[in-house]
């Protein structure tokens, strides 16, 4: 009897850009990996979920980014950015800023899943201060928020961490607060709970 190969779950999305959205060609490459009765699993976070056999996962990667797809592991890492629809445009909102944090924090492996959002402007569409890191861009300046969290009874808008970073200082800041994360964090641990055991201070301290 033949084994059942081993399926790995994806999460695949069109990357940042003005708005969640698929154009036909990405539609057509993402349908070859699935069977007649299969389905989408579409994330809060503006991702797909597709299950691929193990072996073809490498290539369905490299065709998926052929056409413009983005990637990334699914489980305890860092999800990809979730962000607003630039509706003022890339420069005025910071995309170019959007997509370079993107790049470097999506795919981290963390204690538990955690969930970046971002926003161009203070109307908050990207929803940054009801996720773990929220970044929202005030004038030329960005503010961090940390330990949002959007569900339960104990739900609680994210800690003004930082205010008006330029783009290099957000990006150092972040990556200090996910190592710190990642190095003290309890197994399953959400970075809400973590900030509460550890102490805002100590990390406000540590970043500093």
């Amino acid at each position: 009897m033949n084994e059942v190969e081993k399926k790995i779950k994806l999460a695949v999305n069109g990357g940042i850009s003005f708005g969640a959205k698929l154009n036909a060609k990405q539609l057509v490459v993402i349908a070859e990996y699935m069977n007649d009765g299969d389905e989408l699993e579409l994330t809060t976070f503006q991702q797909l979920y597709i299950d691929v056999i193990e072996s073809k996962v490498d290539l369905a990667i490299e065709k998926f980014k052929e056409v413009g797809l983005s990637c990334y592991p699914v489980g305890n890492y860092v999800k990809s950015l979730r962000t607003c629809n630039f509706c003022k445009g890339a420069e005025e909102e910071g995309m170019p800023v959007a997509i370079e944090l993107n790049k470097r924090i999506a795919g981290k492996q963390v204690p538990f899943t955690l969930r970046p959002a971002y926003t161009g402007c203070p109307v908050g569409c990207g929803e940054p201060l009801v996720n773990d890191i929220g970044v929202m861009k005030v004038r030329d300046g960005y503010d961090l928020y940390i330990g949002g969290k959007a569900k339960g009874k104990d739900a609680r808008t994210g800690i003004l961490t930082a205010e008006q970073l330029t783009p290099e200082q957000l990006y150092d800041v972040v990556d200090k607060i996910i190592t710190i994360y990642t190095e003290n964090g309890k197994k399953r641990e959400p970075l809400a709970k973590f900030i509460n055991r550890f102490g805002i201070e100590n990390i406000k301290n540590a970043i500093a």
